[in-house]
């Protein structure tokens, strides 16, 4: 059984409509990534996965390990199993970074019938995952995100995804606005996170995160379409060509 089986997903944002019947299956340990240009639908297809607001379902279906989510709240499909890294992940001020994460892998073993962990306990599993991403205590006091560097911020999402053990991750555009020295050390946290039943749909325009993070089958979106399906060397491709003649083939 996949893990995630978008079928002939349509969806638009007020009142236009953005993705116009996607259908894509993936594979329990299978990471698939998806491009396009600016204005393809790619953070759209995030959005609408991931249940937020103002993103409307107009057809089709996804099933998330083989149950629908289409009727889930946001809060409901993430204590189902499904995680969204931001392209711009938020600020929380006030919001301390350990209750935070508590609360939120508490939330996950409930919705599971798992016992919550205890504060102790919960340090401790923190500082060894923490360790694994080069993310400081000091860093697990402050608020969630408030001054923290843009690679901090990614550090720190892929932290939560490393907690709450999703078994459907989306990145979206996880690069953004990363250096180089950022980019490598988030790129191998995701790579630690890679399990066999644990798949990811990477988001992104540009073929340098692929070269960190591998993977599986790259897509390629236009136009609120997949047009192009591949292997790795789709997005080589895609790097030395650019997306018109993918575009005009299709």
């Amino acid at each position: 059984m996949s893990i995630l089986d978008i079928k002939k997903l349509t969806a638009s944002v007020d009142g236009k409509e953005i993705l116009h019947g996607i259908d894509l299956k993936i594979n329990p340990g299978e990471v698939h990534a998806i491009m396009g240009p600016n204005g393809s639908g790619k953070s759209t297809l995030s959005y609408v996965l991931s249940g937020r607001m103002g993103y409307e379902i107009t057809g089709g279906d996804v099933l998330l390990n083989g149950e629908s989510i289409m009727e889930l709240e946001a809060d409901e499909r993430a204590r189902s199993g499904l995680f969204l890294a931001f392209q711009y992940p938020v600020e929380l001020p006030g919001v301390s970074g350990m209750s935070f994460l508590r609360a939120s892998v508490n939330s996950r073993l409930r919705e599971r019938g798992e016992e919550e962990v205890d504060q102790l306990s919960f340090v401790k599993i923190v500082r060894a995952e923490s360790k694994k991403l080069g993310i400081s205590d000091d860093m697990l006091k402050r608020a969630v995100n408030v001054g923290f560097s843009g690679g901090e911020k990614k550090r720190y999402e892929i932290l939560q995804m490393a907690l709450l053990k999703p078994s459907m991750a989306i990145l979206d555009e996880t690069d953004s606005g990363l250096d180089v020295d950022a980019l490598k050390i988030v790129s191998e946290g995701v790579n630690l996170l890679r399990h066999p039943d644990r798949s990811m749909l990477v988001i992104t325009h540009y073929q340098r995160l692929l070269s960190h993070i591998i993977p599986d089958k790259v897509h390629i979106l236009s136009e609120g379409r997949i047009i192009k399906s591949g292997d790795k060397s789709l997005a080589l491709e895609v790097e030395e060509n650019g997306y018109a003649g993918i575009n005009d083939a299709a």
